[in-house]
């Protein structure tokens, strides 16, 4: 029988060892290391006409995004939508383009996130973890990693979609293209994934000290923050996503935390798509009230829901929704920056790791 140990011969290299009394034709055994694979939303590759398109087809294919009825759906997208969107959002993603590198401000952000996890984790484990990241759509794709990893001995993977609140359409659709890649290899890795973070003490505390650094920085203090989270069909809450319910948590936990009163926070969502009823309230709309209707002329804020600025804050917060609210009289407006590469962010992120490698290393 051949002795399966890959510590039996000393010939270890990346791609595993070959057991000690096999043949040299015989294929060599994977080496035993963790991976821990990060995952985020994605990217397009440019922002020029194609390469959102392709981006935007993607994402606006997956059925955990939309849901309905490819028959109904896909028309409209591929001959009227994807004509068009690719344009707007192409402008909105030039806007925001870190030119210097040639990539989204969230490739760049999650690039930060990935070394400085890899940094805690690699003194704690050494070579024995594998850190690196993939996105949903576009590229990295989770695939490609999954086979990296699998190529460099990992035989576990840690999966963490850096999502702090569980949606269908954020977490789950992650997980979902991780299954499809396990499918894909003769001998999966043991796999598991992260749980949702959104009340995680060291998450909400890591939120909390950068909405105190903020406010001392500030010459006014704000009226009221808003805390904005992303968006979905209120159907959704309907069928049993948890989203709304975690979002609503996470505001509450950072409120006690802070020692602030219930009229010093309050909750939004943004991004609405297409004609059905989402979240409310909208986060577009809810500052222009707040402004025009309470005389808060005065407002913060930030994205819990985002573990990295992306588009849908240096965008659409920090420019559509900040124009919302001086539209209505508001006055100042501030954007509070997503946790990003922070420092406490990466101790909470790397404290949820280690807690979930457990047993394994």
């Amino acid at each position: 029988m051949l002795d399966a140990n890959p510590t039996a011969n000393p010939t270890n290299n990346s791609t595993g060892t070959r057991p000690a009394e096999a043949p040299a034709d015989h294929p060599r055994i994977r080496a035993g290391k963790v991976g821990i694979l990060l995952a985020n939303l994605g990217t397009p590759d440019n922002h020029d006409y194609w390469s959102m398109r392709r981006y935007l087809n993607e994402f606006l294919s997956d059925k955990r995004v939309i849901d309905y009825s490819a028959w109904l759906w896909q028309p409209l997208l591929q001959l009227v939508i994807l004509t068009k969107r690719p344009f707007t959002s192409g402008a909105a993603y030039r806007s925001i383009w870190n030119e210097e590198a040639g990539e989204s401000p969230l490739m760049t952000i999650t690039k930060d996130q990935t070394r400085a996890l890899r940094d805690s984790l690699t003194e704690t484990y050494g070579d024995a973890v594998m850190v690196d990241f993939c996105m949903r759509y576009g590229n990295p794709s989770t695939q490609s990693k999954v086979r990296e990893m699998v190529e460099a001995g990992c035989t576990k993977i840690l999966f963490f979609p850096l999502y702090p609140q569980y949606a269908g359409a954020t977490s789950a659709t992650a997980n979902d293209q991780f299954f499809r890649a396990l499918m894909e290899e003769t001998w999966q890795p043991t796999a598991r994934i992260v749980d949702p973070y959104f009340d995680t003490p060291a998450y909400i505390d890591a939120l909390a000290q950068s909405i105190e650094r903020a406010y001392g920085a500030m010459e006014n203090r704000p009226d009221i923050l808003v805390c904005s989270y992303h968006g979905v069909p209120i159907r959704y809450l309907m069928e049993g996503d948890p989203y709304h319910c975690q979002c609503q948590k996470t505001t509450r936990l950072l409120k006690e935390r802070l020692g602030w009163a219930d009229t010093e926070i309050t909750t939004t969502f943004q991004s609405k798509f297409g004609p059905e009823e989402w979240l409310q309230p909208y986060t577009v709309e809810e500052v222009a009230r707040l402004a025009r209707e309470e005389s808060k002329k005065k407002i913060a804020v930030c994205a819990p829901a985002f573990s990295a600025d992306c588009i849908e804050t240096l965008e659409e917060i920090n420019e559509e929704i900040r124009e919302s609210f001086e539209h209505a009289g508001g006055e100042d407006f501030t954007y509070i920056p997503c946790l990003n590469d922070d420092p406490a962010h990466i101790a909470a992120l790397a404290g949820i790791i280690r807690a979930n490698l457990g047993g394994w290393l």
